[in-house]
């Protein structure tokens, strides 16, 4: 195949042509040939690399661990063993953040509970603002790191 511009690219895909570009700039992806007019060209192993990273990134896998992903080859047993201890970790992440959102489904349901639909007032409303003005702002560094 001759090479695609990032357009018919990211539609052949699924990855926006902004992400192509992000991914080339994260080093994710090698930087795309170039025609005369400067025009990025992507071939079959550009393609299949994005549909990869795309993958991975809907398995809402980091950045770093999609690296980690594209850098084994799959041929040796200690690349099988990095890959096992990659999704391994990313498992982990994957249950620790579903203890955070069910916490989270449970105070979203009491704060609903406090929308009585009543005129007047909204004590939904009322209640986030009481929050925000009781929230104290985190200490440096300590703030909650997301895991992409």
């Amino acid at each position: 195949m001759t090479g695609l511009r990032i357009g018919e690219a990211a539609q052949r895909t699924g990855v926006s042509a902004a992400n192509i570009r992000y991914y080339e700039k994260q080093g994710l992806l090698a930087p795309a040939l170039r025609e005369d007019n400067d025009y990025r060209l992507y071939g079959d192993a550009d393609l299949h690399r994005l549909r990869f990273i795309r993958m991975c990134r809907a398995m809402d896998m980091s950045l770093d661990e999609v690296r980690t992903l594209l850098a084994l080859d799959g041929q040796r047993p200690e690349d099988c063993r990095a890959a096992s201890q990659t999704v391994e970790a990313h498992l982990q992440h994957v249950r620790q953040r579903l203890g955070e959102l069910r916490v989270l489904e449970r105070e979203l349901r009491q704060l609903k509970t406090l929308c009585d639909g009543r005129p007047g007032a909204c004590n939904l409303i009322a209640t986030l603002h009481a929050q925000a003005d009781a929230e104290l702002p985190p200490e440096p560094g300590s703030h909650v790191k997301r895991h992409v």
